[in-house]
């Protein structure tokens, strides 16, 4: 008898074990998913907030030049 509530503890651990891969991975997967959209629409916004000064720097300069 105590083998046989060995072998339904192993398998209870097995189909936990189971259940905690089929559940936990793909909620993992997923939030790292956010996690680097999130990063790359930063990213994005850092990059056009660059753009929009480097235009700025050379309108400003490209005026400055003419009114010497």
């Amino acid at each position: 008898m105590s083998d046989a509530k060995d072998v339904v503890k192993v398998a209870a651990m097995i189909l936990l074990g189971i259940f905690v891969l089929s559940v936990g991975v793909p909620l993992l997967l997923a939030a790292a998913g956010v996690a680097l959209g999130f990063l790359f629409h930063l990213a994005v916004i850092v990059i056009k907030v660059a753009v929009l000064l480097a235009i700025g720097y050379l309108i400003l300069v490209g005026v400055r030049a003419m009114l010497r």
